[in-house]
């Protein structure tokens, strides 16, 4: 008798603004599921990937996440970018279908629900190592805020506030705008005029790029002016034209330009069967996937069993030893990772690593544990 597959759902935005990113994350999962299916698939058992479009619209990410657990009956559910999306998809998934969910992107903190687990970087590991630096190795003061208007900015924003005033900087200016907004004219006036130090960016694709080419075109980085973009990874680079991006600090868990001997073999097999525009990267949310697939395996694995809880239970201590940025394990209680982080700084189209920080933890809330005796979906 042939064993039941294993049946891993993910949401990938394969078409709309992100589809650049949803590319990337459905390459790497097939490139992943693919080499566990040659070691054996996990408990003996093959993995089925079900890639869905989540469009970049949340109402549909939502309906798509419905049909993973209730008609594909998916054994766990990964993906989503945009926090709101991972809102969208936690409805259906979790809510609705009690299903364990894996986010991989960087995102704001602050998820916590015992069937969620986050595997890409939060603003301890982001915003609290990368703006003391900053202003230590510039003089940077006086720091502007354009963002776009959901969830993740709004959040960010008040850590980035607070470690600003910290180090004894001050917010000028706090501006939100529609995803889509491509007018950035009066924005970058009043940016020039604060005599702004440090523009810390979260607009998002599609506004991102008109935003970065009207603060170009005003002269804000020739006159010393300075861009932060936290989720900027090279497939973010590689949309907008370098100039418009150059001295851009990013701070996130893998680059390409990361050294250790397990990163550059995992770029090479990657590039070897994706060649093309949908590059292997960390803000993309490809780091983050990869190591949530393959965290959710060894757990399984030590579970002995896809039961639910007992997968969570597992997880909660799991760790790689290697992958992308280098070895990543799961910070007791809080369903994040304690991760590898790098500040790099975009020169010439590319970015270069300019600190290495080393492993940090994520910092967030223990969660509390499911009540004993939920009912669940049967697997």
């Amino acid at each position: 008798m042939q064993a039941r597959v294993i049946k891993l759902g993910l949401i990938a935005d394969q078409t709309g603004p992100l589809s650049f990113v949803g590319a990337a994350n459905a390459n790497v999962a097939r490139l992943v599921v693919d080499e566990l299916n040659e070691q054996g698939g996990v408990l003996g058992r093959p993995l089925e990937l079900i890639v869905e479009d989540g469009a970049t619209i949340d109402s549909v990410a939502e309906a798509k996440a419905t049909k993973l657990v209730h008609h594909d009956k998916a054994d766990v559910i990964f993906g989503g970018i945009y926090s709101s999306t991972r809102q969208a998809i936690k409805k259906a998934a979790v809510t609705r279908g009690r299903t364990l969910y894996i986010y991989p992107e960087q995102y704001e903190g602050q998820e916590s629900d015992p069937l969620i687990f986050c595997t890409g970087p939060v603003p301890a590991q982001q915003v609290d190592p990368l703006i003391p630096w900053l202003m230590k190795e510039t003089g940077a003061k006086r720091f502007y805020l354009p963002s776009a208007d959901y969830i993740w900015p709004h959040i960010l924003n008040q850590r980035v506030r607070d470690a600003v005033t910290r180090n004894g900087g001050s917010i000028v200016g706090e501006e939100y705008f529609p995803l889509d907004h491509a007018d950035y004219a009066r924005t970058v006036e009043r940016i020039l005029a604060s005599g702004t130090d440090v523009v810390f960016n979260t607009t998002v694709p599609p506004g991102v790029s008109p935003f970065l080419q009207q603060l170009h075109e005003s002269g804000f980085t020739q006159r010393g002016g300075r861009i932060v973009c936290t989720y900027f990874d090279e497939n973010f680079l590689n949309m907008v034209p370098a100039e418009h991006a150059e001295g851009l600090y990013s701070c996130l868990d893998y680059y390409q330009t990361v050294e250790d001997p397990f990163s550059r073999s995992l770029l090479a097999r990657y590039e070897a069967r994706f060649p093309g525009a949908a590059l292997f990267t960390g803000g993309s949310g490809c780091s983050g996937l990869y190591r949530g697939i393959k965290l959710w395996a060894a757990a399984a694995e030590e579970a002995g069993t896809l039961d639910r809880d007992a997968v969570i239970r597992a997880l909660d201590h799991a760790a790689l030893a290697n992958g992308p940025g280098g070895a990543a394990s799961m910070a007791p209680g809080q369903h994040h990772l304690r991760l590898n982080m790098y500040i790099a700084q975009a020169r010439n189209g590319r970015f270069e690593i300019v600190r290495s920080l080393g492993a940090v933890e994520p910092g967030e809330a223990i969660v509390e544990p499911a009540p004993q005796g939920e009912a669940r979906r049967a697997i």
